[in-house]
């Protein structure tokens, strides 16, 4: 196995702070298995270069069902930049809900729009791709959660077992999800990515 890791940017955006947690996760997770991490929100830091950096992981809440805007900018501005690099990309989303529900066909809606078609469009090549949980906020004014407590996503919630964290906000974060496809990054880049 090749023990030198490379320097690697977690780059993400986030709509209600789901992405920031789930890369906060992937950066401790890598840490541990010896990755030099800088993890950058991009609604706060403006990346300039990446040409430092041998991986690249790149993460998105997605906000009307696409990625946020500071991600999906990353990805154009830098996606030419991706060929001689490890590419990792993932999506916070309510794909947990959708897999309890049996909603098969919601969660590959999800995956094409949230991955197959931003790999298609910028003409990606990612080692590892990720759909995990993001937040459910009912106290976040707008169109999205007023969708979804139409939908009557809050008994869905209690029905399957999430909780809330404070009152109005419901934490889908699968953390041994999270842990697994970190973990199974560093495995492929450390083996050169297969």
């Amino acid at each position: 196995m090749n023990e030198t890791k490379p320097k690697t940017l977690i780059a993400y955006g986030t709509a209600f702070g789901a992405t920031a947690r789930t890369a906060e996760e992937v950066a401790r997770i890598l840490r541990e298995k010896g990755f030099d991490v800088k993890v950058a929100n991009l609604k706060e830091e403006k990346i300039q270069d990446i040409s430092g950096y041998g991986l690249v992981v790149v993460g998105s809440g997605l906000k009307m069902g696409d990625w946020v805007g500071e991600a999906e900018n990353f990805l154009k501005k830098f996606h030419d930049n991706f060929e001689n690099k490890e590419l990792a990309l993932f999506i916070s989303s309510l794909v947990p809900i959708e897999e309890k529900e049996g909603k098969t066909e919601q969660v590959e809606r999800t995956r094409k729009v949230g991955l197959e078609n931003k790999i298609r469009k910028y003409n990606l090549k990612p080692i590892l791709t990720g759909m995990f949980g993001g937040v459910i906020d009912y106290n976040q004014p707008g169109f999205m959660m007023r969708k979804a407590m139409e939908l009557g996503y809050k008994s869905v919630l209690q029905k399957h077992g999430f909780k809330e964290t404070t009152p109005g906000v419901y934490d889908l974060h699968e953390w041994d999800k999270i842990r697994s496809w970190a973990t199974e990054l560093a495995d492929k880049v450390g083996n050169g990515g297969g």
